[in-house]
């Protein structure tokens, strides 16, 4: 390794009784959450809206720049499209007005099935600015997307020529959709809007929605969160408190816009501060001659930080001698359990660390987040200031008997000003159990210590998360159940070192067939791609609890045990 690729590591914070950059506070350990919780936030002159957001940024920074746009028009990644907050704002005013000119009303929702562009961020916060964002997985099977569209009742659908098909496929079921535009339909239209400022007198208020977010997206019964715009602000402001965005910080974005984490970890939250961001492009980190180039563009653009899940990091080539990434000063990880492989093998390479951070799209993006200078050893982070996070006992019916000791593991449930008002019903939100007293119930297990630091211990529930993907195991069961031989059947999720977990299915049948068969049948009808089975295995009996439920934790047992004894 060359002296060219050695990075130093930020230095520990001075210490003094409250940590700042101008007027934002800063948490770098438990001891300033206190000092950061005396001033309420209520009086930290947040921005209304994510569009006054954006308005304050170019306003502050108009010719800086606000994005780096990689992978379009067939340019080089070294000679980016690049955006200042001036035509980012220009361009969200011109997007806004040209969905008011399809027929959008103010305060009605625009899907978007959409890649990752210049134009896709337009549209998204100009949907935001005058209605409500619906950003959606473009891979999902068709049914789903009606199903999630017919919920949140788009008006306008925004899509591009590749998927204009399957987006009139769907619209044709929906008689609320009254229009279908290609992004490049839109961004002619909108060259043809003013751009210096929104043509309704609509704006949005703190409590009004900005945003529907689908979770997972393979129910048969799709669920949808949704966040308002005093959510996603205090959610930027938030992660403006880890110091990711202090001096020349510089964010580099790969994941996908239907993602809360590529809305708000690197997009509203770097936007808040005028700080920049590089987005990879349509692909992003699929993009397999930018991810060949990874370290060298993070080197060009002088990148400081990025957000990934482990298959991405897993996925990473090593860094090139002579390649320059000093700039880097971590790498962020969540929504997966994340291998010790992979994790000793990039903070070995890139000479950073990685800081683990949790959260769930029902309390917006993060809830908490490790502190660059206060790491504590197998905890995802901890909570960021204005949330709360305990772990609470839970009957049978997973309902809050009590509050855990800290230390003690329990359910995890989260309060605060990042907790969304329950899941979209048709009626509006519904708490429907999920929210309890102001506490949202994750489902997921583990403990808090006293000082908020996290540490997850598993899942109460039967998700399984493959590269940071949420995957339901129902419909692909349901889709094996419609085999006419299958009497059973159960999918759980096997550990895999690349993508945290991949689905494994177990069946039973009432006459011989061979599992490749019923692997072939479960690939083809599966939901998406990422919920097919990595394997069938065939059995006489599932194993089941005393009232008859099948027993998964011994289905994961056996995975297991076959993945050591056989192999992947």
């Amino acid at each position: 390794m060359t002296p060219e690729h050695t990075n130093h590591h930020p230095q520990p914070h001075p210490t003094q009784p409250h940590h700042t950059q101008g007027d934002r506070p800063l948490v770098f350990g438990p001891e300033d959450l206190p000092l950061v919780e005396r001033v309420p936030l209520a009086d930290r002159d947040l921005p209304p809206s994510t569009y006054e957001l954006l308005s304050r940024a170019a306003d502050a920074h108009c010719g800086a720049t606000a994005l780096h746009l990689l992978g379009e028009n067939g340019r080089r990644w070294s000679e980016p499209d690049t955006w200042t907050y001036g035509d980012l704002l220009r361009h969200v005013h011109q997007a806004a007005n040209a969905l008011l000119a399809s027929g959008l009303r103010p305060g009605e929702p625009v899907g978007l099935l959409l890649p990752n562009s210049g134009w896709a961020y337009a549209a998204l916060l100009g949907a935001q600015a005058i209605g409500i964002a619906n950003p959606v997985n473009p891979l999902l099977a068709e049914d789903h997307i009606t199903d999630i569209l017919a919920l949140t009742g788009a008006r306008v659908v925004i899509t591009v020529p590749q998927l204009a098909g399957k987006a009139r496929r769907v619209a044709e079921r929906l008689p609320a959709v009254r229009a279908v535009l290609d992004i490049g339909d839109l961004a002619r239209l909108a060259g043809d809007q003013p751009g210096d400022r929104l043509l309704t007198g609509h704006r949005p208020r703190p409590d009004d929605f900005a945003a529907y977010f689908h979770t997972g997206g393979t129910t048969g019964t799709p669920k949808v969160a949704p966040h308002t715009h005093a959510m996603e602000v205090y959610m930027a402001w938030a992660l403006g408190c880890t110091g990711a965005f202090l001096g020349d910080s510089v964010a580099l974005a790969g994941l996908p816009l239907f993602h809360v984490n590529a809305v708000h970890v690197t997009g509203l939250g770097p936007f808040m501060h005028g700080r920049p961001v590089v987005s990879l492009g349509p692909l992003g980190y699929r993009d397999r001659a930018l991810m060949a180039d990874f370290w060298r563009i993070v080197e060009h653009f002088r990148v400081t930080s990025f957000s990934a899940v482990p298959t991405v990091y897993a996925a990473l080539p090593l860094v090139p001698d002579g390649v320059d990434i000093s700039s880097l000063r971590a790498g962020a990880v969540g929504a997966a359990p994340l291998p010790q492989r992979v994790r000793s093998g990039f903070e070995s390479d890139a000479k950073v660390p990685m800081l683990e951070g949790y959260g769930l799209t029902e309390a917006t993006c993060a809830s908490a987040a490790t502190p660059a200078f206060a790491p504590r050893a197998g905890s995802v982070g901890l909570r960021l200031p204005y949330q709360q996070i305990k772990a609470v006992r839970v009957d049978a019916d997973e309902r809050p008997t009590g509050d855990c000791a800290p230390g003690e593991t329990g359910v995890l449930a989260i309060s605060g000003p990042a907790v969304f008002p329950g899941y979209l019903g048709p009626g509006g939100p519904d708490r429907g159990g999920k929210v309890v007293d102001g506490w949202l119930l994750t489902g997921d297990l583990g403990r808090v210590d006293a000082d908020g630091y996290v540490y997850l211990t598993g899942r109460a529930k039967d998700l399984i998360i493959r590269g940071g993907h949420n995957i339901d195991p129902r419909p692909v069961e349901e889709s094996l159940l419609a085999h006419p031989l299958v009497t059973g059947a159960a999918v759980v999720g096997r550990p895999d070192d690349h993508a945290g977990e991949v689905p494994v299915a177990y069946v039973t049948a009432s006459a011989r067939i061979g599992a490749d068969e019923l692997l072939a049948w479960a690939r083809e009808r599966a939901p998406e791609p990422a919920a097919a089975p990595k394997a069938v295995h065939i059995v006489d009996e599932l194993p089941t609890t005393s009232i008859g439920k099948i027993f998964k934790p011994a289905l994961v047992a056996d995975a297991v045990r076959r993945m050591t004894e056989e192999g992947p």
